[in-house]
C-alpha cells in the first residue's frame, strides 16, 4: 500500500489497514467496470458516500457505527477491485471468502464487530441496491424498468442528493471527500 503497509490477503490484520489506503484505492476503482457517463469514472468511494447519504435520509437516527459500516461496506475493493455481480457469482466462494476476511479486518480496525448485526447488514444491502438503481439509471444507461428487475423499485431521494452524489468526481475529489466523511463519522 502507499502507506507502506503490507496486507496479507489470506490472513489480513486490522493493524495493516489504513484509512488513507482505503480512500486512495476506492477513489480509483470504477463502478460498472467504467461503463458510465461523465468525464471521470464513478468510483467505489463516491458510491460508498451515496449509500451512506441514502441511508441517512432513510434512517436519520442511525448511530455513528451504523454510518461507518455503510461507508466501509465495499472497502475490501481497495485491495481486490470491484467486480460486477455476475462475475462474482461465477468465481463463487473463493472470492467471497477473501472479501469477507478483508471486511472483518477492516471492521475490527475501525472498532466495528467483524460480523455486523443482521439489521444493519439488511440496511446496507437495501441501501446498496437503492444506490445501484440510481447509478444504473443516471449513469450506466439502464431504463427504469430494466433497473427495477435487478435492483428493485426506485428509492425516494432528493434533488440535492442527485446533484451532490450522481455526477462523477475526479479521483482526487472522491478520495478527499471519502476520507473526510469517514474521519467525521469516527469523531462522532
Amino acid at each position: 500500500m502507499l502507506s507502506g503497509r503490507r496486507l496479507d490477503l489470506l490472513d489480513p490484520s486490522p493493524l495493516d489497514v489504513e484509512l488513507e489506503d482505503i480512500a486512495h484505492g476506492l477513489a480509483r476503482v470504477a463502478r460498472w467496470n467504467g461503463q458510465t457517463t461523465g468525464a471521470a469514472i464513478f468510483s467505489v468511494a463516491q458510491h460508498s458516500l451515496l449509500v451512506e447519504a441514502l441511508a441517512r435520509a432513510k434512517t436519520p437516527k442511525l448511530d455513528a457505527k451504523g454510518r461507518l459500516a455503510l461507508l466501509l461496506h465495499d472497502a475490501p475493493e481497495y485491495v481486490i477491485g470491484d467486480m460486477i455481480s455476475p462475475f462474482k457469482a461465477v468465481i463463487g466462494d473463493s472470492y467471497k471468502a477473501v472479501e469477507k476476511r478483508l471486511l472483518a479486518a477492516i471492521h475490527l480496525r475501525f472498532g466495528l464487530p467483524a460480523k455486523l448485526p443482521d439489521t444493519l447488514t439488511d440496511l446496507i444491502k437495501a441501501t446498496d441496491r437503492n444506490a445501484a438503481y440510481l447509478e444504473a439509471t443516471r449513469l450506466a444507461g439502464f431504463e427504469p424498468a430494466e433497473a427495477r428487475k435487478f435492483f428493485g423499485p426506485p428509492p425516494k431521494f432528493s434533488a440535492v442528493l442527485e446533484r451532490d452524489y450522481l455526477t462523477p468526481w475526479p479521483a482526487g475529489t472522491a478520495e478527499k471527500r471519502y476520507r473526510e466523511r469517514v474521519e467525521k463519522v469516527l469523531r462522532g
